[in-house]
């Protein structure tokens, strides 16, 4: 299916005392631009998350937005410290005897002592935290996937009414064409007999010029061509996938047949549908630069 090159997805994954957030957003770009913003904490993901990325976006400027906060409590582990302990229960008893007191040491003479008890928090690893992190970047995959292949079927749906409405008006040029040397006989017969009056016209001499005129005004090839461009365009629009570059490159070929035969083919007629087909080819080009 065609794409388009802007969308937005959000996902979020919870595990290990942390809530993960992705959100990404993209617009149009000739290349795949993948740029992110992760905490401090996640800096060593980048590299996986940029490759997971460009793994399901072929083009476009991709901008991602990565945060981590604590998800429920966490218990942090209480540790003793045994050695510490010995040495002052030992201490204090050596101090009993010494002053001669009699009380027993007791735990709460110890219990505030300085570092007997140590909180261990938690070591972050966050190479642990990949699995979390790539399920809730899949998420926003997903959702800005989703977007841009919604966006492109709307821009599919116009680039095709577009498409032919143009292939009507290359027939409509294609039909006109004879008449364009017909009436350039005519004209020119009209004028040498006005110019000539009562002296017999060469018929030979005219012939000759009507088919120079007739040679150096003829847009069959153009039409032909431009009618080829116009079934490619319709080709690579039902195929979809990645292209853009097709697109824009074939609006380019058409741009450049109407262009000729607009110079080749003196005609009011063909002038004014040849307006009207580049009228449409340029909004096709502003459809056409925001697709994948």
């Amino acid at each position: 299916m065609l794409k388009s090159m802007t969308g937005f997805g959000r996902g979020e994954s919870c595990g290990q005392g942390k809530k993960f957030t992705v959100e990404l957003k993209s617009v149009n770009h000739r290349f795949c631009e993948v740029v992110l913003r992760l905490p401090r904490n996640m800096v060593s993901l980048e590299d996986r998350a940029r490759r997971l990325i460009q793994s399901r976006i072929s083009r476009g400027r991709i901008d991602g937005y990565f945060s981590v906060e604590e998800c429920g409590e966490q218990s942090p582990v209480v540790k003793v410290d045994k050695a510490l302990a010995t040495s002052y229960y030992k201490a204090m008893e050596e101090l009993k005897v010494t002053l001669g007191l009699t009380d027993p040491v007791t735990i709460q003479h110890l219990i505030n002592l300085p570092g007997l008890l140590v909180v261990d928090e938690p070591v972050e690893d966050d190479d642990a935290w990949w699995p979390l992190v790539s399920e809730a970047l899949e998420q926003a995959l997903d959702g800005l996937v989703q977007m841009r292949l919604s966006e492109g079927s709307q821009l599919k749906v116009d680039l095709t009414r577009r498409l032919e409405r143009i292939a009507e008006l290359n027939e409509q040029i294609k039909a006109r064409a004879p008449q364009v040397v017909t009436e350039y006989h005519n004209r020119l017969t009209q004028r040498l007999q006005e110019w000539l009056r009562d002296t017999p016209l060469d018929q030979a001499r005219l012939a000759t010029e009507v088919a120079i005129f007739a040679e150096r005004s003829s847009i069959a090839e153009e039409v032909v061509r431009l009618a080829s461009h116009i079934a490619q365009f319709r080709d690579f629009l039902n195929e979809g996938g990645p292209v853009g570059r097709k697109l824009d490159f074939l609006i380019q070929e058409m741009n450049r047949e109407i262009n000729t035969i607009a110079s080749k083919a003196p005609d009011l007629e063909i002038s004014r549908v040849v307006v009207e087909v580049k009228s449409e080819l340029e909004k096709m080009r502003e459809q056409v630069q925001n697709i994948e």
